[in-house]
């Protein structure tokens, strides 16, 4: 037997919102027009639960919601009002990101991307904010103020990288005052946030620069990702953090916590790699960091953005290769990748979390309580090219009593891993029906027996957990433990 867990199962709880399911990334807004972008959200609002989306680009020419003519601006909002509509049809809602810079309004032709979003400041701030407060006001009028008062507000991206803001802090603390100010303008109630920095930065100085200022701010927005949170780029920084780094986003997310004060936070990015083009996406690596960062994220965050829901996504250009390392939960043929079927597992788990004692160098375990029934969630992670073996996990129960039914749910190289079969069929670039087909098999998750052992009031299970797998026991009692 490699490790022991034991968990009180008549123990107090802990709360667990859903708040990974809060909030989901995508790529820019105008890929919001697409029907399979459209179909994809929502299959993930359907069987993920996710509630917003946020996405760049809401202002790019391309969307064209202001043009010069003539010396004159003008303004069409048709193509994000049909963006917006289609997101409240299926019952999801915007996380607005105010951005990029309008050619009309910029100060200078840096862009970044395919799609060239223009990350200058604005010549004038007091045009982007009549943009702004023309905007928030459409939309009032168009959608009622009950509903644009649930959405959130959040300005520019990234803005401290010279790669998405072309200016200076003060630059985008002068952005953000006209934004704040345009839209509380509007309705005082309607939530606005910033400074969405990539590696958790300039939280004390923003809400310093608030605090002074008297600028409005209701909520803390920020990135990160494992591998330019220590500040360099690439997988093989990956490769030299020690094991005591496995948690190193919960740590960042606490520092995060506590510089916000009483104000929420919301990550509104973060993966397991900031590569676009980084293999591991694929594969079970990644669903087993997700179960592991979402969950020791609890009580920390009210959203965890995963970035992003799909790869149907440009940012350099559009890919042809079914698994090609992109950010999406779902590929381009939406088929489920096995980051998908973490968040599926996730989404059907309880609310209340238990107390669960024990360690181990690559193995953790959750119980999470729900109704009459539970599940134990196990995952076996290290970071890359770090030792990782197969272990056989004990999970003792005190105080339950016999499930009536014990099933289990496995994400690992062999389970709910289509990448593998792809690569099995010759690691095809351009797929038939037949083998989308096949790869919608693959993916998917199926429930087995679980074995388990019962005598007095003591439950066991004996779990086998191979390398950066996740195994998910569903307990099915009779009537409550606790």
């Amino acid at each position: 037997m490699d490790t022991i867990f034991r968990c009180d199962f008549a123990g107090t709880a802990t709360s667990l919102p859903h708040f990974w399911e809060h909030t989901v990334g995508s790529d820019h807004a105008l890929m919001a027009l697409r029907a399979d972008w459209q179909e994809q959200l929502r299959r993930c609002r359907d069987e993920l639960g996710f509630q917003y989306v946020r996405f760049h680009g809401l202002f790019d020419d391309d969307v064209g919601t202001v043009i010069c003519n003539n010396d004159a601006l003008l303004y069409s909002f048709f193509n994000v009002d049909q963006i917006i509509d289609f997101l409240l049809s299926i019952g999801v809602k915007p996380f607005v990101e105010l951005s990029f810079m309008p050619e009309a309004l910029a100060s200078g032709d840096k862009t970044v991307f395919h799609y060239r979003g223009n990350i200058t400041p604005p010549k004038d701030y007091s045009v982007w904010a009549a943009l702004i407060g023309k905007l928030v006001a459409h939309w009032v009028e168009r959608y009622g103020l009950a509903e644009v008062r649930s959405w959130f507000f959040e300005v520019w991206n990234e803005p401290n990288l010279h790669f998405f803001w072309s200016g200076s802090q003060s630059d985008y603390f002068s952005l953000y005052r006209h934004s704040a100010q345009a839209i509380k303008a509007i309705d005082a109630a309607i939530p606005v946030g910033g400074p969405a920095t990539a590696v958790n930065a300039w939280i004390p100085e923003f809400l310093e620069f608030c605090s002074n200022g008297q600028i409005p701010v209701d909520f803390i927005s920020t990135h990160h990702y494992p591998n330019d949170a220590f500040g360099t780029e690439g997988q093989d920084t990956l490769t030299q953090l020690s094991k005591s780094e496995r948690s190193a986003l919960r740590d960042q997310t606490r520092t995060v916590r506590a510089q916000a004060g009483s104000l929420p936070v919301y990550y509104t990015e973060w993966s397991s790699s900031s590569n676009p083009r980084d293999p591991l996406h694929d594969e079970p690596y990644a669903a087993a960091f997700v179960i592991k960062t979402i969950l020791e994220a609890n009580g920390l965050v009210q959203a965890y953005s995963y970035w992003t829901f799909s790869d149907i996504f440009e940012e350099n250009y559009f890919p042809s290769i079914p698994f090609h390392g992109g950010f999406g939960l779902l590929n381009i043929h939406g088929v489920a990748k096995p980051t998908y079927r973490a968040f599926e597992l996730l989404h059907q788990l309880g609310t209340e979390l238990l107390q669960v004692e024990g360690s181990h160098a690559t193995v953790d375990v959750w119980v999470v309580r729900r109704g009459n029934d539970a599940t134990i969630v196990l995952t076996n992670f290290a970071l890359p090219r770090h030792q990782l073996e197969t272990r056989v996990v004990r999970v003792i129960l005190r105080n339950a009593d016999a499930p009536i039914k014990a099933t289990i749910q496995r994400i690992d190289e062999h389970h709910g891993n289509a990448k593998r079969h792809w690569q099995q069929l010759g690691e095809p670039e351009y797929l038939d029906a037949r083998m989308i087909s096949q790869l919608h098999v693959a993916s998917r998750m199926h429930h087995d027996v679980q074995a388990f052992r019962h005598a007095s009031d003591l439950l066991e299970l004996d779990v086998v957990v191979p390398p950066y797998g996740i195994a998910a026991v569903a307990l099915q009692f009779a009537t409550a433990a606790a």
